[in-house]
């Protein structure tokens, strides 16, 4: 986490070693305040780290966690969540009719 940088301590000034300059009116430098509207000045670098774009497993993986946690599903409903493979499901069931066969005779 980025920690928020702290202001420098001013330093401390004596009024005998250092004396403010004197403001002129007349120069002809005269400062005005920024404008960051369109065509104007540029904007400011800002800090964009939390704006990168998440790898897309990652995001499909946060998503489907979340609807899990708010979703509510009647139990009927959500054994079929985790279901057996075509392979694993067909050797199940070749053993259940073995089993039903050998219990009939």
């Amino acid at each position: 986490m980025l920690q928020p940088k702290k202001p420098a301590a001013a330093p401390a000034a004596t009024t005998a070693s250092k004396k403010a300059p004197k403001k002129d009116e007349t120069s002809p430098f005269q400062k005005a305040p920024k404008n960051f509207g369109i065509g104007n000045n540029v904007q400011p670098k800002r800090d964009l780290a939390r704006m990168v774009k998440m790898p897309k497993n990652v995001r499909l993986q946060r998503q489907r966690r979340i609807l899990y946690q708010r979703l509510k599903v009647p139990p009927a409903i959500t054994q079929f969540t985790k279901t057996v493979d075509k392979n694993t499901g067909a050797c199940l069931s070749d053993a259940f009719m073995l089993f039903i066969f050998l219990w009939q005779a």
